[in-house]
């Protein structure tokens, strides 16, 4: 079966790209490892997503010290972004140049900010996003305002916003990629979501967050019939031509319960865009190596599953001594020290990004090692009301490219993720500052790790925020991608998830995985000769 292209993973650098180029016409497959995520209440169950990590990828890989853990991944329709968080957020003009760290020089770009922002704003519109422009004191020019208001601050939210304005921080309203019926930025009774529960881990029942399914791919299939979705296909490997220049053919193997489960097929495609996400890709490289390209697919810089990145995180949980019941708590975020803290004379470095995140559900407290002193501090509260106390915060922070951080496929098929974190002093500084302000909030100074969040074995930060482990440039010998994100040694294979990233800055990646897909998509028109 031939098709003008394939695309191989649905999430949002994959099913952005299809959305873009369905009305060509061209005869477009997309290949989904895994199936459409099921919706039933368990959903929305903080047992069943955090302490089962039902929605978790299965498999076994193993880590340098050789520990062994479940990646933080999700094969579905849409990708990761079925559990993502829905904050898109634009990198900062600064993050596109060369930005000096305490250990180490993050480096620039081979395209400036100016490069990405027809396609930002896109991607904005594309994925719905609300957000407010002017409040980020570190916002990045934009050719035009938020396709949508900002969602509001609830009451409690907005006292804390009101405190972080009296210390001279500048909180903003979060940009969210979030599907509402809204008069004057709020949600009205006939919202099709305005959950915590469908943000930050958990899928959404209702189909409210704008994740790659819901954006993408459903009103793809349902406009044009010229594209089409293979689902529980595992892409084993890529194929070449004998000169090793063209990708020919990509080897599925069927999962699934289906009739098609165990067997294999082999599809062709004049052009090949990989969108597995940054680790899944350069396994996917790795796998397809050949007398031709010995050392995986597009890898003769040797730089395929090295760099990888995947931010600095922590997910802390505050307590207030007032309740906080606010329902959607993930409106507000604090840039000030994003570059640096302007107070701290003996401190010239990034620190990162502070932003709320979902609230804490006493299923997750339930099952986190509580410390000493909170058992001394509040020793009759029961977990629900514990819950009820809490405001909770997403930390990110650069970590830095290292070629030694890499992911490998070992010579018995085993997978290697061998990552030595780097830059955590910056991190640990904005910990500091955020319990700073939060002694003037009403709330204790002491903040918890939700390390369940991430899964008990996972190391912090998880998987959730991949890239890097395909950097696109304009020298073969120090990249993998060109600046059009095609494979520097083949003519037609591409590559449109967060591997082409060159840094990870510190803000999420999901905005700029979008832009850069809508960008590719949009060279492949003109190769295609089906430009605008």
């Amino acid at each position: 079966m031939h098709h003008d292209i394939i695309v191989i993973g649905s999430g949002p650098g994959g099913a952005s790209l299809v959305r873009s180029l369905a009305p060509t016409g061209k005869k477009i497959l997309l290949i989904e490892r895994g199936n459409y995520l099921p919706r039933s209440q368990a959903n929305w169950d903080p047992r069943t997503v955090f302490v089962e990590g039902a929605y978790q990828a299965k498999e076994t890989w193993h880590g340098a010290d050789g520990s062994t853990f479940h990646p933080g991944l999700h094969y579905y329709v849409g990708g990761n972004s079925k559990v993502y968080g829905a904050a898109l957020l634009r990198m900062r003009e600064q993050d596109f140049g060369e930005v000096l760290h305490a250990d180490g020089v993050s480096p620039a770009w081979p395209l400036p900010y100016e490069a990405f922002e027809p396609w930002y704003a896109q991607a904005e519109a594309l994925f719905q996003v609300h957000g407010q422009a002017g409040e980020d004191p570190l916002e990045p020019r934009r050719s035009g305002p938020f396709p949508h208001p900002a969602v509001a601050h609830e009451s409690r939210i907005e006292t804390l916003a009101e405190s972080l304005r009296r210390q001279g921080a500048h909180p903003f309203h979060l940009p969210l990629g979030i599907l509402l019926d809204e008069k004057d930025g709020q949600p009205t009774p006939t919202s099709r979501c305005i959950r915590c529960d469908a943000f930050d881990g958990f899928p959404c029942l209702l189909n409210g967050k704008a994740d790659a399914q819901v954006i993408c791919v459903d009103p793809t299939l349902a406009a044009w019939p010229n594209v089409t979705l293979m689902t529980d296909a595992y892409a084993e490997t890529v194929e070449t031509d004998a000169s090793g220049r063209s990708a020919t053919a990509v080897h599925v193997l069927f999962g699934g319960t289906g009739p098609m489960r165990g067997q294999r097929e082999r599809l062709t495609a004049d052009i090949i865009v990989l969108a597995c996400g940054a680790l899944s890709t350069a396994l996917l490289l790795q796998r397809s190596a050949s007398e031709r390209h010995p050392k995986g697919l597009a890898n003769g810089s040797d730089q395929v599953g090295r760099n990888y990145m995947r931010h600095n995180q922590s997910v802390l949980m505050a307590l207030a001594r007032e309740p906080n019941d606010t329902v959607f708590q993930k409106t507000l975020a604090v840039s000030d020290y994003y570059f640096g803290d302007a107070g701290d004379k003996d401190w010239r470095y990034p620190l990162g990004l502070i932003q709320m995140c979902a609230k804490t559900h006493p299923a997750q407290i339930r099952g986190e090692e509580l410390p000493a002193w909170l058992e001394k501090w509040l020793p009759d509260l029961p977990f629900d009301a514990l819950a009820r106390h809490s405001m909770d915060f997403w930390l990110s922070s650069e970590d830095l490219p290292r070629p030694e951080n890499r992911i490998q496929l070992r010579s018995d098929g085993s997978v290697l993720l061998d990552v030595h974190q780097n830059n955590m002093q910056a991190h640990r500084k904005l910990r500091a500052k955020l319990e700073e302000l939060l002694k003037h909030c009403d709330v204790h100074p002491h903040l918890l790790e939700r390390e369940l969040y991430f899964g008990k074995d996972i190391p912090i930060g998880g998987t959730a925020h991949q890239c890097g482990t395909a950097r696109f440039g304009r020298d073969p010998a120090s990249s993998v991608l060109d600046l059009d994100c095609k494979a520097h040694e083949l003519d037609n294979l591409y590559v449109t998830d967060a591997s082409f990233f060159v840094s990870s800055a510190a803000v999420n990646p999901t905005l700029t995985i979008v832009a850069n897909a809508l960008r590719v998509a949009d060279h492949l028109k003109t190769r295609l000769g089906a430009a605008r």
